[in-house]
């Protein structure tokens, strides 16, 4: 029992920070406790990440419309969530450090084909799943050099500038934040902010550092949209 627990804390510690914690009890080793916080954090954003977008597609279904948001949008949020992913599993950095990855693009993918599927036709929503599907496999399936990868990661800010910022705009001349839901929106502010404290700690790396920064602005405006429009969502359905 006390191997398998030992094992299962070596799945979040290293065998260093493990030693220090429970061998020599010394539980205010600095790098120790920032590498500890920055895993648990990093595991929370993966969990959370689970259903960061689920009220957001429910909402879709729930009403069966996509009206306001963006498709545009979508998909270059999509490109940048995929992009940073395969960029994040071939480096082989931890799973804690990009896993929302995958559950943000497997999320994002379905509203995207959700957007299509009621603002257009069906045909398209599933030339789109397909296509998107077989664009995975060749990122990740060790099929795409590593530099073209960082250009793409380098390629994120741009684009999730003009994905935010048309989103924004949409937002702006509606005069309403229409579809999107308040809870997606603040958890992913707030999961971007968490992000550039796990990649100074986990990975270093200065591109996805700065991408999260970009990130945490971006979508932090969106949210204080959701507020200021929020007295103008609720007087249209009434």
């Amino acid at each position: 029992m006390a191997d398998l627990v030992r094992r299962v804390i070596l799945l979040v510690l290293s065998q260093h920070c493990y030693d220090e914690y429970f061998i020599n009890f010394n539980f205010f080793d600095g790098p120790c406790l920032r590498a500890t916080l920055s895993t648990v954090l990093g595991l929370g954003i993966v969990a959370g990440s689970v259903m960061v977008k689920v009220p957001q597609i429910t909402k879709i279904l729930q009403n069966k419309t996509a009206e306001g948001i963006s498709f545009l949008s979508v998909a270059l949020d999509l490109f940048a969530i995929t992009s940073n992913m395969s960029y994040n599993v071939i480096k082989g950095f931890p799973f804690s450090a990009w896993g929302e990855g995958f559950f943000l693009a497997s999320q994002t993918a379905i509203i995207g084909a959700l957007v299509l599927f009621f603002g257009r036709s069906s045909k398209e929503t599933v030339l789109f799943t397909v296509s998107y599907l077989a664009i995975c496999v060749i990122l990740m399936g060790g099929y795409t050099p590593v530099n073209i990868l960082w250009s793409m990661q380098a390629l994120n800010v741009p684009i999730i500038c003009v994905s935010k910022l048309i989103q924004a705009v949409t937002n702006y001349k509606n005069r309403s934040t229409g579809q999107l839901s308040a809870v997606t929106c603040f958890m992913l502010f707030f999961g971007a902010l968490a992000r550039v404290f796990t990649t100074i700690q986990d990975t270093g790396d200065n591109i996805l550092l700065f991408t999260y920064l970009c990130t945490s602005i971006l979508n932090g405006i969106i949210a204080g949209q959701v507020l200021w429009y929020w007295n103008s969502d609720k007087d249209k359905k009434d």
